[in-house]
């Protein structure tokens, strides 16, 4: 079969790959951009629940874990969170505001993918699914790549979008670190982020009842909080509060978590105690939180019985197991269920304003492949915006 020649291979029709080869296609630049599944952008078809969480208002380095927290500056700033509201504006895409910046499609997250392939058509960038890069050789200023369908490509640059291991029934692989190893580049351990938290055997089956409850919360690792949702499982813990820390989180460490936050627990309790001592003391302690937690933190601090019979010590007992609970997650529900993949190829090996691997002339690594993680909120999205542009300016 005929070797193909582009200016510019792309591996990886996710958000990054096609923001990169729509730049890259502006520029006038031949593209190919190749993907193993069957359709592009399924990440991003499936995400915020179908209307895609696409990026946040309040975007910034700060929002991101690394080895190096100050990489993403350049890339964000290029190309911000409005510039890509901007792009959705022009193509009529409505969008909203849910909380806390994060921003969703109106109707559906399709409309992304088809304003990204629109756009990549325009530029014309060629898209071929199905179809996977097997095998890769740096030759003179070049790289060769057979593919999947038995073609073999050369092409000046080769950007690697694949992203990380995160949801692998829809096709995630480490290809993107197996290439940088390859070329002797360092790739920073993965772990799964974003990521519900697991219980031991003894301690599920003690909340295993709660399954389906959830709170405003406020959970913390060391210094670091978020305050939002907490939704009991049957495997343990998970919302929007607990991804967040989970990216923080690491085996044999402890989260605090706060159920009723800003609420004065024992204020509260010795209040009730004095209007209505003949209460309850799962049916006062009902009122701050849901029932069925407030018998299960009552049952566990073993205080029955009517509230008149509780001394403020046992009241203190109560505040601490609402608004200071320490417990210790022994893993996550892994890659299976990871919205991300924490870690990935190094920085220090990298531009930051092009993405370019520094000893591999027209190698690049863009979006989660990279160890740039957001925030759960749109940040990633944002990353893979922001760094599929800044490649596409240069490959």
């Amino acid at each position: 079969m005929k070797t193909e020649e582009f200016d510019v291979l792309i591996v990886g029709a996710g958000a990054a790959g096609m923001m990169c080869a729509i730049e890259a296609g502006k520029r006038g630049r031949r593209v190919l951009i190749v993907d193993h599944a069957s359709a592009p952008g399924e990440k991003i078809r499936i995400s915020g629940g179908g209307r895609c969480n696409f990026t946040n208002l309040g975007t910034g380095p700060a929002n991101f874990l690394s080895e190096n927290p100050r990489f993403a500056t350049s890339a964000l700033r290029r190309y911000s969170q409005h510039d890509f509201i901007a792009l959705m504006n022009r193509h009529g895409v409505a969008w909203h505001e849910k909380t806390l910046g994060q921003l969703f499609c109106d109707d559906s997250a399709k409309q992304i993918i088809r304003l990204l392939t629109g756009e990549m058509r325009q530029a014309g960038a060629t898209l071929r699914l199905s179809t996977g890069v097997e095998a890769v050789a740096h030759q003179g200023d070049g790289f060769q790549c057979r593919l999947s369908d038995g073609g073999t490509v050369r092409a000046a640059s080769l950007v690697a979008a694949t992203g990380g291991k995160s949801i692998p029934k829809m096709g995630a692989t480490g290809w993107a670190y197996d290439l940088a190893a390859q070329f002797g580049v360092r790739v920073v351990p993965t772990r799964p982020a974003l990521v519900p938290l697991t219980f031991e055997p003894g301690l599920l089956e003690q909340l295993k009842p709660l399954a389906g409850i959830s709170v405003d919360a406020v959970v913390a690792h060391g210094r670091t909080r978020f305050s939002e949702g907490l939704l009991f499982t049957h495997r343990g813990l998970s919302g929007p509060s607990i991804l967040q820390i989970s990216s923080y989180w690491r085996e044999g460490d402890e989260v605090t978590v706060a159920m009723a936050p800003g609420a004065e627990v024992f204020e509260t309790l010795k209040a009730a105690r004095a209007e209505n001592g003949r209460q309850a003391v799962h049916t006062a302690l009902g009122r701050i939180i849901p029932a069925r937690l407030a018998e299960s933190i009552a049952l566990r601090e073993g205080l029955a019985g009517n509230l008149a019979d509780q001394p403020d010590k046992a009241l203190r007992r109560l505040d601490q197991a609402v608004n200071a609970w320490t417990v210790k997650p022994v893993g996550s529900e892994g890659y299976r269920t990871a919205e991300v993949t924490l870690g990935g190829v190094d920085t220090a090996a990298l531009d930051q304003r092009t993405m370019a691997v520094k000893a591999v002339p027209g190698l690049y690594v863009i979006g989660e492949a990279v160890d740039v993680t957001g925030w759960l909120g749109g940040y990633n999205f944002q990353w893979a915006w922001s760094s599929g542009w800044c490649t596409g300016q240069a490959c």
